[in-house]
């Protein structure tokens, strides 16, 4: 199952050419990454930090800028789990533009980590049954 997501490009968000700066695709995809585990889970992603005392830093990241986006833009995510293994999860990416355009495309790896120690560790149960549930695997 995919998640959409969507939102405009401003001004703060684009460079002296008038597009996109390239760490803001990054930022925007944490964001929708963030904004997924509440629809995927049924919890918040601060929740899962701060009281679960766990997180999912990166550990890869891959992407592919096909296409600008531009001042005034809205940018509309396409987001899937592809991937759950015991410790990790590999999230896809495709952005596309209000014309449905292909703007950028990415794979991020991500591995649970007990936010005390920051070691690795397997993703609960009740997490990774929700993560699989709505993966492509």
């Amino acid at each position: 199952m995919s998640l959409n997501y969507s939102r405009r490009i401003d001004f703060p968000m684009v460079d002296l050419a008038g597009i996109v700066y390239y760490p803001v695709y990054w930022d925007l995809a944490h964001r929708f990454f963030e904004l997924s585990w509440e629809e995927i889970c049924g919890i918040n992603y601060p929740k899962i930090l701060q009281e679960l005392k766990i997180g999912f830093p990166a550990v890869k990241n891959e992407c592919e800028f096909i296409s600008p986006l531009k001042y005034g833009d809205t940018v509309n995510c396409k987001l899937l789990i592809s991937k759950v293994g015991k410790k990790s999860c590999t999230w896809e990416y495709e952005f596309c533009n209000q014309n449905n355009k292909i703007v950028w495309k990415a794979t991020v790896v991500t591995v649970c980590v007990n936010m005390d120690t920051f070691e690795s560790i397997e993703i609960p149960s009740n997490l990774a049954e929700c993560l699989k549930s709505n993966s492509h695997d």
